[in-house]
C-alpha cells in the first residue's frame, strides 16, 4: 500500500477522531498491559481504521498507508481479539479484502478467494512450518490423513505478485467470466475487460480439460510496459501511475473495454479455484506443480521462477534469492508465497474464515531512503491540471539512483509542510515512480507555497477541492499540444502521423497555435519542415481531411473534455443527437444521460463555458470539420416502436451494453443502469450480476435473456441484434 491524501467524503474512519487512518502509529504497548475495556477501545479504533484502509487500497486503489503499516495494524488488531475474546461478527479479520466498486456488475466468485498470512521475518516462515507440521500429525492421528509420512512433505514457492487478483472461469473449454477479488465472496465483473488481455485465451488448449475450471491470476502491467507508458502519459501532460500495481488495478477498471485494450495488461495464473469433470474428464491434479504443469498444457501463463522445496529453510533461501534478483524481473514483486505442494495436505489443514492454513506470505522490507528537496517543478497536464514534482539530491533507493518524486497536488504539499531545503523520506517499494510520505528534518520556511499562474502561459491557476488547475485551456501551450495529441488519438479521430513529437514542431514553428489551425496546414508548409517529406507532408493532409466528417461521439470524445472517455462521449452523442443540443444543455439534462452523474454533468458544462473551448469548437466548424448527427439504424420500426417501457441491462450481451441501450432510446423506450419500480424488464446476458436480479425480484421486475428480448422486440417490429448504418 502506498500513501496518498484521502478524497473520499465518506469515509469509515475520520483522520481527525482515529489516529490509525493517517500517519498511524505502529509501536502498541504489549497486549497483557491492556485491560479488557481499554482492549476493545482500541480495536474499534483499529477496526474502523482498517475498513478505511481496505476501501482506499481494494475499491479506490488509491491507498493512505504502506504495507508495512497496514500488516501492523492489521496484526494488532487481531492479536486484541484472540487475547480478550473479542466480537469479530463484523470486524475486518473476518474479511477477506475490500468492496466491488459501484461502477461495475458484482458477481459471487466460484470459491473463496482468501488472504494470506504474511510477515518479512523469517521466523514468521519457520513457526508457519511447525503449524503445518503439527497440523498434519494431528490430522494423522485422527485418521484423516492415514499414513502421513512427514519426508513427504513439500512447498511450492512462487514470486508473490504486486498487481491485481482475478478469478478466470472457464466451462467446456470456452472463457466465460472474469471477476476482481473484491471482498473475497463477491468481485467485480471484469469479462469484457479482462478478455482483451492477451495472455488470457479464449479458449484452452486441447481437448482434456475439465468441464468447468476456475483459476485464480494476478493481473499486473510488466515493468518495461509500464515504464514506457508512464512516459507516453508525461508527454501527453497526463498524471502518470504511481507503480504498476496502480496502472493495472486502475486499467481493470476502466468501463470501457477498448481503453484496455490500449493498455500493456498481462497476467499470471497460480492457483486452482475449480475444477469441475465428469467421469471421462481429468482429476484434478494431487499436487500444486502439476497443477501449475496443467496450466502450462492448457495455455494459461504461469511463472517461471516457481520452484518446489522440501523444507522450510530451503523456503527462505528463495525469498532471498528472488529479492536480490527483484530488479531484474519485468514484473512487480513484494514477496514470495510458500504453499503446501499436496492436494490432500491442504484439505487436512483446512483454512481459517480469512486465510488458507496451508499458505504463507515471506514479504520483502519497504524500500525507503532520506534525502533533500532541491527544488519543486510544477507540471501542466492535458486537463490543465498542475501537478508538483520535488527534484532531489540524488539517493540510492533499493539499488535505483532516486532524483525526483511526486508530490501529488497542492493539499499533498500543505499537508506534508514540505518545502526547498527539507529532509524527506522517500519511499519506493519497487515503484518507478517514488513519492514523498513524510518530512523528516525541517529546514525550510513554511510549506512550498504553488504558483496562482500556470508555469507555462502564465494564466490564472484555480483551486478545485485538494487540485489545481491552469485556466489558460487551448490557449496554454502545453495543454494545446497534449490536446493535440488526443485529438488524434485512435480512440479519438485517429489522425496517424501526429505523435507528440511532430506536434511540438508544428506548435514551436508557428503552424499551429490552436486546434482549428490543423486544418489549415499545406504539404508544401509541412514538406519544409526537418524530418517530412513530400509524401509524409500529403499523408497528413488526407489523414486530416478524413476527419472533417466525424461521428459526434469520435467528435466528442476528441476534444478531450474532463471525465469523458469514448463510452461517455456515444451516450452523450446517442442521447441529444447533434452537437447544438448538447452545445445548449444545462446541468439537469446532463444528468438525465445513463451514466452521467453531478460531477461529470458540471465537469461537461463548464468545459463547453470556457470562452477558449468555445472558440476552438467554432474554429473547427469554420473550416469544414462538423460532426455528424448520431444516428442508430431503426430499420423498419416507427421511432416510438417501444414507447413508455423501460429496460435494464446486465452481464455480456452479443453487443456492447451501451449499443443496446442507444437501439432501445432511439425507438422511443427508456435505458437506465438500476431496477426499480419503474422497470418493465432485465435483460440478463452472460455472467449477469446478482445484485441487479436480486432488485429486478423484489420490485417483480421480469427477467429475460437476450433470446427472449430479441422476441419481444420482434413482437413490435424492432430487429436484433442492431446492424450498422
Amino acid at each position: 500500500m502506498t500513501s496518498a491524501q484521502s478524497g473520499s467524503s465518506t469515509r469509515h474512519a475520520d483522520p481527525d477522531e482515529n489516529p490509525y487512518v493517517e500517519d498511524p502509529p505502529t509501536d502498541f504497548d504489549p497486549v497483557d498491559d491492556f485491560s479488557r475495556e481499554a482492549a476493545a477501545d482500541q480495536a474499534a479504533l483499529l477496526r474502523a481504521a482498517v475498513r478505511e484502509h481496505d476501501h482506499r487500497y481494494y475499491v479506490e486503489a488509491d491507498p493512505l498507508v504502506s504495507d508495512e503499516e497496514y500488516d501492523r495494524l492489521f496484526a494488532r488488531l487481531r492479536d486484541l481479539e484472540d487475547a480478550f475474546d473479542l466480537p469479530t461478527e463484523n470486524s475486518p479479520t473476518r474479511r477477506i479484502g475490500g468492496e466491488p466498486l459501484d461502477g461495475l456488475e458484482t458477481v459471487e466468485h466460484v470459491a473463496p478467494m482468501r488472504s494470506i498470512d504474511n510477515d518479512t521475518d523469517a521466523d514468521a516462515v519457520r513457526e508457519f512450518d511447525e503449524r503445518v507440521r503439527g497440523g498434519l500429525a494431528d490430522a494423522a492421528g485422527s485418521g484423516d490423513l492415514p499414513g502421513f509420512d512427514p519426508d513427504d512433505l513439500a512447498y511450492v514457492c512462487e514470486p508473490k505478485f504486486d498487481g491485481l487478483s482475478i478469478e478466470v472461469v472457464y466451462e467446456d473449454g470456452a472463457y466465460v467470466r472474469a471477476a476482481t477479488r473484491g471482498d473475497g465472496r463477491e468481485g467485480d465483473d471484469v469479462t469484457e475487460q479482462v478478455r482483451t488481455i492477451g495472455s488470457v485465451p479464449a479458449r484452452l488448449r486441447g481437448d482434456d480439460h475439465p468441464e468447468r475450471l476456475a483459476v485464480r491470476g494476478e493481473v499486473y502491467m510488466p515493468r518495461a510496459a509500464f515504464e514506457a507508458y508512464n512516459e507516453e502519459l508525461m508527454e501527453r501532460g497526463e498524471e502518470p501511475f504511481a507503480n504498476p500495481r496502480n496502472a493495472a488495478a486502475g486499467t481493470l477498471r476502466q468501463l470501457d473495454p477498448a481503453v484496455v485494450a490500449e493498455r500493456p495488461l498481462d497476467v499470471f495464473f497460480f492457483d486452482v479455484l475449480a475444477w469441475e469433470a465428469d467421469a471421462d474428464g481429468p482429476e484434478r491434479p494431487a499436487r500444486h506443480r502439476d497443477a501449475l504443469d496443467a496450466f502450462e498444457s492448457l495455455g494459461l501463463r504461469r511463472n517461471d521462477r516457481v520452484e518446489v522445496v522440501d523444507d522450510v529453510e530451503a523456503a527462505i533461501d528463495y525469498r532471498d534469492e528472488i529479492l536480490a534478483a527483484r530488479d531484474d524481473l519485468n514484473y512487480a514483486v513484494d514477496g514470495v508465497v510458500i504453499k503446501v505442494d499436496a492436494l490432500a495436505h491442504r484439505e487436512a489443514l483446512g483454512s481459517t474464515s480469512r486465510a488458507p492454513r496451508w499458505a504463507f506470505a515471506h514479504k520483502f522490507p519497504p524500500r525507503t531512503a532520506t534525502t533533500t528537496v532541491e527544488g519543486v517543478t510544477v507540471q501542466v497536464g492535458r486537463t490543465g491540471r498542475l501537478t508538483p514534482v520535488a527534484e532531489l539530491d540524488p539517493v540510492d533507493v533499493g539499488g535505483v539512483t532516486v532524483s525526483r518524486a511526486t508530490l501529488h497536488n497542492p493539499a499533498e504539499i500543505e499537508a506534508l509542510g514540505v518545502n526547498v531545503g527539507d529532509r524527506v523520506r522517500i519511499y519506493r517499494a519497487g515503484d518507478v515512480i517514488p513519492y514523498v510520505p513524510e518530512v523528516v528534518e525541517k529546514r525550510g520556511e513554511g510549506a512550498y507555497e504553488f504558483p496562482d499562474a500556470c508555469p507555462v502561459c502564465g494564466a490564472a491557476v484555480e483551486r478545485d477541492g485538494p487540485l489545481a488547475f491552469c485556466t489558460g485551456g487551448l490557449g496554454c501551450p502545453a495543454q494545446l499540444e497534449r490536446a493535440v495529441e488526443h485529438w488524434a488519438r485512435r480512440d479519438a479521430l485517429d489522425v496517424e502521423g501526429l505523435g507528440p513529437e511532430r506536434v511540438e514542431q508544428l506548435r514551436e514553428a508557428g503552424l499551429v497555435a490552436s486546434l482549428p489551425d490543423l486544418y489549415d496546414l499545406t504539404a508544401d508548409e509541412l514538406a519544409a519542415l526537418e524530418g517530412w517529406g513530400e509524401t509524409s507532408a500529403a499523408n497528413l493532409i488526407a489523414e486530416l481531411d478524413a476527419t472533417r466528417d466525424p461521428p459526434l461521439d469520435d467528435f466528442l470524445a476528441g476534444l478531450g473534455i474532463p471525465d469523458v472517455g469514448a463510452t461517455t462521449a456515444r451516450a452523450l452523442a446517442a442521447h441529444f443527437g447533434t452537437l447544438d443540443a448538447l452545445l445548449d444543455a444545462d446541468e439537469d439534462a446532463l444528468r438525465e444521460v445513463d451514466d452521467v452523474g453531478p460531477e461529470v454533468a458540471a465537469s461537461i458544462r463548464a468545459f463547453f463555458d470556457r470562452e477558449e473551448n468555445r472558440t476552438a469548437i467554432a474554429g473547427l466548424r469554420e473550416r469544414g470539420v462538423d460532426p455528424e448527427p448520431f444516428e442508430t439504424d431503426a430499420g423498419d420500426a416507427p421511432a416510438d416502436a417501444l414507447d413508455g417501457l423501460t429496460f435494464v441491462f446486465t452481464g455480456s450481451l452479443s453487443v456492447p451494453r451501451s449499443e443496446a441501450q442507444a437501439h432501445v432510446e432511439a425507438r422511443g423506450a427508456s435505458a437506465t443502469s438500476s431496477v426499480s419500480g419503474n422497470t418493465d424488464y432485465l435483460v440478463a446476458g452472460e455472467s449477469p450480476g446478482r445484485s441487479k436480479r436480486d432488485d429486478a425480484d423484489a420490485e417483480g421486475v421480469p427477467i429475460v435473456d437476450e433470446a427472449d428480448f430479441a422476441a419481444l422486440l420482434a413482437d413490435r417490429g424492432v430487429d436484433w441484434p442492431p446492424t450498422d448504418d
